[in-house]
């Protein structure tokens, strides 16, 4: 590729003098180099949203249905070729880049189904010849924002959305996963999507934000990525009364009582912590284990994280693939060092693997004290911690500590301790006796530091959605 933007259905370069490489995490070495967006390129994709979203808004849902279907079909079909560009870009093993892709044409597949079914009502009148009826309308064009975790999933889910509810978009992935937004904007203007209903800027992010922000032609704001950077977004929309959706981080809390089989548990909670390098908002982070398993549990789980199988992430065997980037290392590699410093029990891991690409160990902090880092700052990467706890209210209490609510975990086979867990965990998401935080048919969103509103499902959908009353009285009444 030799483009880095698509505007009104073009793939063009950037025409600013800045440019950012898009590096291999297994191996540091560049896969391509791209010209940023400047500021006319930006502009110039506001004004297509903006001019495409009339046209846009009055397609029939059935078109749009359809069109969002194809795209859907299209991806599916190019599996193996976004699949690839995923495990290059980001470092995750290749089978959980495919399994990442079938996500993301279930997000289109989705949301071309719920554009079929944003029904309004008709409420009741007071007086004979008049109808009052609640319309739902498309918001407007939208300004999104995508990380590079999850480089399919996230800009699928806003994206298909956004294009199901009428909406156009224009959305700055990271540059960081650049190929993989690309092959997604061709394959949406290869499912026929018209010009100017979806564009894709990249370049320096401070700035794109604050023309995306502040354009007056835009109603929305949509945001995924870190916490601190999400409360910037999300003030610079209230200055122009834009929505702002934003998911933001969290630190997922894990319970698990003593009436577990705990072989079982373990195996899914190593899988799922250490997917994707732990490079997931909704990872398993912070075990809080009943102490008459604790011995048990924290044993096998040190046992299966130290065998995980960590090399190249196109290699079918591999079980963990890198970090993304020097500066998550770094940062995983602080909070390794503070336990350290702390006298924490590290009992596998904590090291750099290797001198080349951004290889860490599955890592393992039993017993971790409340203050150390680890504890406070989402480790966003490899590092899981275990502690002990005796009663439910202490460990429902340490759950809901720290002001993250994004996804929680809890296993028990207790009806009564299984309501409270639901109940009182203070997240949006709450798992009992399961892993699985998202899906394209359930809303997703946090609580507290981690977001305002939600993706996915019906809830999702209506996001894109703003509430029309109209009151119609016929000649003479009313």
């Amino acid at each position: 590729m030799n483009y880095c933007q698509f505007i009104a259905g073009e793939f063009r370069q950037g025409t600013s003098h800045s440019r950012f490489t898009v590096i291999n995490p297994a191996d540091g070495t560049p896969l391509g180099d791209y010209a940023c967006a400047a500021g006319a390129d930006v502009e110039d994709a506001i004004r297509a949203a903006a001019g495409a979203f009339r046209a846009w808004r009055r397609t029939s849902v059935t078109e749009r249905s359809a069109m969002l279907r194809r795209a859907a079909s299209l991806m599916r079909e190019r599996g193996a070729l976004l699949a690839r560009q995923i495990t290059l870009e980001l470092g995750k093993p290749l089978a959980e880049a495919h399994k990442e892709v079938g996500t993301a044409a279930e997000m289109f597949e989705w949301a071309s189904e719920e554009a079929r079914r944003l029904y309004g009502r008709t409420i009741p009148a007071r007086a004979e010849g008049v109808t009052q009826t609640v319309l739902w309308e498309p918001i407007g064009p939208v300004a999104a924002f995508a990380g590079w975790n999850a480089p399919a999933i996230t800009p699928a889910r806003k994206i298909s959305g956004a294009l199901a509810a009428g909406c156009t978009i224009v959305i700055k992935p990271s540059e960081e996963t650049a190929g993989v937004a690309l092959i997604m904007a061709r394959i949406l203007k290869d499912a026929g999507i018209p010009d100017g209903v979806v564009n894709m800027v990249f370049g320096d992010p401070a700035e794109i934000a604050e023309r995306l922000c502040a354009a007056p032609q835009f109603a929305m704001v949509t945001f995924t990525g870190a916490t601190s950077i999400g409360k910037a977004i999300g003030s610079k929309a209230a200055l122009t009364m834009k929505r702002a959706i934003l998911e933001l981080g969290g630190h997922a809390p894990v319970i698990v009582c003593d009436d577990v089989d705990v072989d079982r548990v373990v195996t899914g909670a190593v899988a799922t912590k250490y997917r994707n390098a732990g490079q997931v908002c909704t990872s398993p982070t912070r075990f809080l284990v009943h102490r008459a398993i604790y011995q048990e549990f924290s044993e096998k789980f040190v046992r299966a994280a130290a065998a995980l199988r960590v090399g190249d992430p196109s290699d079918a065997t591999t079980q963990m693939g890198p970090l993304k980037n020097a500066r998550r290392l770094e940062a995983i590699q602080r909070i390794v060092q503070d336990a350290r410093s702390r006298g924490l029990d590290i009992a596998t891991g904590g090291e750099r693997i290797g001198s080349e690409g951004y290889y860490f160990s599955p890592t393992v902090i039993l017993q971790p004290s409340p203050e150390c880092d680890a504890a406070m700052i989402e480790p966003f990467g490899p590092v899981a911690l275990i502690s002990p706890f005796d009663a439910l209210d202490d460990a429902i209490a340490e759950a809901n500590r720290l002001p993250f609510g994004l996804a929680a975990y809890a296993f028990t086979q207790s009806m009564g301790r299984a309501f409270r867990l639901a109940n009182e965990i203070e997240s949006g998401v709450v798992c009992i006796n399961d892993w699985q935080a998202s899906l394209p048919e359930t809303p997703f969103g946090g609580h507290k530091d981690s977001g305002l509103g939600s993706e996915g499902g019906i809830e999702g959908v209506r996001e894109f959605l703003r509430l029309k009353c109209l009151r119609q009285a016929m000649n003479g009444a009313g």
